[in-house]
Parts: structure tokens; C-alpha cells; sequence
């Protein structure tokens, strides 16, 4: 916001090309702030802004920039000034930003880094797409279990500073990783305390080759800033840091939500995906549903002659067909989300099954109950109450709402387990593929019941 209102104005002071006093102006802002600051600015003027920054906050800036932003400057800067703005790059940013550009683009690039720069790179990018190795730094404190605490102190001041972060400091012998401190520790020992005397070697790390969700698992669970990863043979590789798994976090949140509303993953911002494509990644799902509809059209020409005979159930079908649909979806949301926290397994699947059959026979006897009383109330009101017919029909709604709503929950529960067993991503199981489903289950019970209940009456 504060960068809108002042775009403008940095923009006249380029125009008359006062770019001292921009840098008084600019020098006192936040990284992200200025990162706002030129997301507003006009494309020409932004490598303007970039060449007032220091080095090592211009690289900081560009890490909170957008990727279209982050791009744009990269095409605008001279192949000396890119080179510079990489180098000075965290190397976890730097290997994000790679992730999202052309093969070819990210060869250019990273010939543009200087040698040890470019071999911390392509290391990155050897390790799989989804690992924690891509998303791991090589910056960080190392100390040997023989030091002192007062050695460890002046170790950081000498060395802290290039670290992705000081919370914790990393004992290792021969490259092994033995232990990981708290910096709070150090800071309380006293000086001539040795390293080895504060640790206490119950270290917790990630494999390099672990998957990014195991990563986002492991911070929820052990609540750190960082955590250190290492190879099969515990060989200390780098760190992984908290925004970075929060930023994994919130990728795979936005995927599931966009899967679990039956659509495909979109790779770019919603308002960044040309229309073509958003049509295509929202279509599959249409037609699949689309075609599930007819089952329910099946299904109901099924029981033609029982709605020719009482057409009154026909009336009530959108409020049984709904709640169905309505139980499944909660259930599936439950699920979905259960399983990507890691609360549920597969193993878990018989207590799920116990838990929504109970839940789902409850909630239907609850809206059963509702159901009854609407249509004995309604008819009443309504002047069409029929003491042979009216407390059949809403029998029939009870005893139906009962059975669709615990299908419905049994549905929603199971089928997401189902896609995890099969290899695919529960949040395919998605809530309209859950509702149609019911639907088709919902009309053969509710229709069943029908036919038992009002034989002789209606039918």
C-alpha cells in the first residue's frame, strides 16, 4: 500500500534523475517493503531502483519480488548486474527461482554466477524436483565439540553473518552431524564451558532425498526454525529453514483446495493463467461429473413408475439428494485434510469407518427428525394432511434421510483413503465427485424405502 502511494513520485524523481535523493528514500525500507515499492513501479524504472540498493539488499529485495517481476528484471539487467544480484542470493531463493524458469534461461543464468556460486547451484538442482535437497541452504554455523563456548562465540562473529540463520549452531566431526544447539544455549553457558558439555546428541534431521511434505510434517511436529539435512550416511549437506516450508505449506494447501473443488493444480497465480488454460484445467472434472450425472438420471428412470405412482416423493427428492451430498462433502474435507496433516493413515481405516458410521447415523436421525416434523407440520398448515398417507411419506423421510446421510459419510470418509491406497491424491476425491456419488446412492435408497413403505398405499 505505502508502495502505491509513493510510486509515483519516485517515478518524477527518475524522470529528473535525482537519484540521491531516492536513495535517501529507499535506504530506510524494509526488503519487502521495497519489494512492494517495485511490483508498482513502471518496468524501465525498476533496474533504476535496483542499481541505488546495496548489494546484499538489492538480492533481498528481488527474493520477496513476484516471479513475473523477479523476470522482468532479469531481462532488463546487463548480463554483469545479474550476475552480481544471483551471487549475492540466498542459495535456497536463487534455486526457487530456477525451479519456475526455461531450461535454457536457467543454463544462461547460471553461467552468469561465479565458480563456487555455480557449483552450490547445479548441487541444488541435481537432487529431485519435490526433495528437501532443493530446498536446503549451505549456509550455516558449524562448531567441533571440543571448542568452547567462548571459541563458538567468536566463530559466529567472524562467520554469522553470510548464515541463513543463527537460532541453531551444528556440531560435526568429519563432516558427520553429531549434535545441533540452540543458540540460547551458547549464550547462557558460561565462556570457558566446552561444546561438548552442552550437548545432549538428540539431534533431529531430514534425508536430502526426503519429500517436500515430509519437510512441512516434521516443523509442525518438532515446532523449529530450522532443521538440518543430511545424507544416508548423516553427512551434514545444509539446512532447511522455516519460510521455506511455509511457503512449501501454502503451495500444497492451495493445490488441495483447488483439487478438492475439482479442479486441476494451476501452476501460475489464478489471474496469471491464461484463459485457455484455466478453461482446460476446469473442464476435465466438469465432463467426468457431467458424466456421472447421468448415472443419477439412470437411476432415477429406474423408479419411474413409483414417481408416476406418488408423485409427492418427487418433492422431497432435491432435500435427500442435498443432505447426502452435504454429509459426504464434510467428511471428505475432514479426511483430506487429516491425511495431509499426517493425524490419519491408511491403517486408520476401520476406526474412520466406525466413527462416520456413528456420526452419520446420528446426524441422519437428526435431519430425520426435522424432515418428519416439516412435512406432518406442513400438511397440516397446508390443509393436506392425510392420517393413511402424510405419516408414511415423512416416515419414508426419516427412515431415508438416516440411510443416505450415513452412506454419505461412509462415502466421504472412504473414497479419499481409496485414491491414497491407489497411488492418487485424496483431494481428487473431491467434494462434487463425493456429491455425485451420493446422489446416486441417495436416490436408490430413498426410492427403495418408498417402494417397501408405501406399497399399498400409494403404489
Amino acid at each position: 500500500m505505502y508502495g502505491q502511494l509513493i510510486a509515483p513520485e519516485i517515478e518524477e524523481l527518475i524522470a529528473a534523475r535525482d537519484f540521491s535523493t531516492i536513495r535517501d528514500v529507499i535506504l530506510d525500507w524494509e526488503p519487502v517493503e521495497l519489494a512492494d515499492l517495485v511490483s508498482d513501479l513502471r518496468e524501465e524504472s525498476r533496474v533504476v531502483v535496483f542499481r541505488l540498493l546495496p548489494k546484499d539488499i538489492a538480492a533481498e529485495t528481488f527474493s520477496y519480488c513476484e516471479f513475473d517481476t523477479q523476470q522482468e528484471l532479469l531481462h532488463d539487467m546487463a548480463r554483469e548486474e545479474m550476475g552480481a544480484l544471483l551471487n549475492d542470493m540466498s542459495p535456497d531463493d536463487r534455486t526457487q527461482l530456477f525451479e519456475d524458469l526455461p531450461g535454457n534461461v536457467v543454463s544462461e543464468l547460471i553461467n552468469s554466477l561465479n565458480a563456487e556460486e555455480r557449483s552450490i547451484a547445479l548441487a541444488l538442482l541435481n537432487w529431485p524436483e519435490d526433495s528437501v535437497g532443493r530446498l536446503m541452504t549451505p549456509d550455516y554455523v558449524i562448531v567441533k565439540k571440543h571448542w568452547t563456548v567462548q571459541q563458538a562465540l567468536d566463530h559466529i562473529r567472524n562467520y554469522g553473518k553470510d548464515s541463513e540463520t543463527l537460532n541453531y549452531l551444528y556440531v560435526t566431526e568429519h563432516g558427520t552431524l553429531v549434535d545441533d544447539i540452540h543458540i540460547r544455549e551458547i549464550l547462557l553457558a558460561r565462556p570457558e564451558s566446552v561444546i561438548a558439555d552442552i550437548m545432549d546428541e538428540k539431534v533431529e534431521s531430514l534425508l536430502a532425498t526426503d519429500d517436500q511434505e515430509t519437510a512441512v510434517l516434521a516443523f509442525k511436529r518438532l515446532d523449529r526454525f530450522a532443521l538440518p539435512v543430511v545424507d544416508i550416511d548423516n553427512k551434514l549437506l545444509g539446512i532447511i529453514t522455516l519460510d521455506d516450508v511455509l511457503d512449501i505449506a501454502e503451495e500444497q494447501a492451495t493445490e488441495e483446495m483447488q483439487r478438492f473443488g475439482a479442479v486441476e493444480a494451476l501452476d501460475d497465480p489464478y489471474i496469471d493463467v491464461p484463459i485457455i488454460e484455466l478453461i482446460r484445467k476446469r473442464a476435465t472434472w466438469l465432463v467426468v461429473l457431467f458424466l456421472g450425472g447421468f448415472l443419477t438420471a439412470t437411476a432415477m428412470s429406474a423408479f419411474e413408475s413409483t414417481i408416476d405412482s406418488a408423485v409427492i416423493l418427487a418433492l422431497f427428492l432435491p432435500l435427500i439428494i442435498s443432505s447426502g451430498g452435504n454429509s459426504g462433502s464434510q467428511a471428505a474435507t475432514l479426511i483430506v485434510r487429516a491425511l495431509a496433516l499426517g493425524e490419519v493413515t491408511l491403517a486408520d481405516w476401520w476406526q474412520i469407518m466406525r466413527r462416520e458410521i456413528t456420526a452419520g447415523f446420528f446426524l441422519g436421525i437428526l435431519l430425520g427428525v426435522l424432515g418428519f416434523g416439516r412435512i406432518m407440520i406442513g400438511e397440516l398448515i397446508n390443509g393436506h394432511y392425510d392420517p393413511n398417507v402424510t405419516p408414511v411419506v415423512a416416515t419414508v423421510i426419516l427412515i431415508s434421510l438416516i440411510g443416505i446421510v450415513m452412506a454419505g459419510t461412509i462415502a466421504g470418509s472412504m473414497l479419499p483413503l481409496l485414491m491414497k491406497k491407489l497411488g492418487f491424491d485424496p483431494a481428487a476425491s473431491s467434494a462434487p465427485f463425493v456429491a455425485t456419488f451420493s446422489d446416486v446412492t441417495g436416490i436408490v435408497i430413498y426410492f427403495t424405502i418408498a417402494t417397501l413403505l408405501l406399497r399399498g398405499i400409494l403404489l
